[in-house]
């Protein structure tokens, strides 16, 4: 399956099925799942990275548990909408992945994702050694939440102009 556009996600998709979000870094990849209905993003947990064939049995074993269709990687855009090392890097690890399991898979921009996370972090007075051990996840799920709310816009927008809403 190639990748998709973000939009196209829940056409791709089988009654039941989810998806899931991931922020992809060096060490880590955060993991995060959605609800059925597309609706909310929550953190599920962080692969400690490895070898490549580590990272994608790990998350072959997520998606095979949790019912996931279609997956979410969050893109590091630079702030001027440039693409450098890091998002060279996301794009390799997610044709790898495709190269193995076919499922749709879209980028979602993750600018600033792991700062606000951070941020909301310390206004919750959480201490450095918990959010060293969240923040993946949460970032993760900062990036689905982002796709999902996108996708709830959208569908909103056409039920507007089709009548069906007030």
């Amino acid at each position: 399956m190639p990748v998709v556009d973000p939009l196209a996600l829940p056409g791709a998709l089988s009654a039941g099925q989810r998806l899931l979000g991931l922020d992809v870094g060096e060490k880590t990849i955060g993991l995060a799942l959605s609800d059925a209905t597309l609706t909310v993003a929550t953190p599920l947990e962080t692969i400690r990275r490895a070898k490549f064939t580590a990272d994608a049995i790990a998350l072959e074993k997520v998606i095979a548990e949790r019912r996931v269709g279609a997956l979410v990687l969050g893109l590091p855009i630079d702030m001027h909408g440039g693409e450098g090392p890091r998002c060279q890097s996301v794009r390799q690890f997610a044709a790898n992945l495709l190269a193995r399991r076919d499922l749709p898979l879209a980028f979602w921009d993750e600018r600033l994702s792991t700062v606000a996370v951070t941020r909301a972090m310390l206004d919750a007075d959480l201490s450095r050694k918990r959010r060293g051990e969240v923040v993946d996840k949460a970032a993760a799920a900062y990036i689905l939440q982002g796709a999902l709310d996108r996708l709830a816009a959208v569908r909103a927008a056409a039920a507007r102009d089709a009548g069906t809403l007030p």
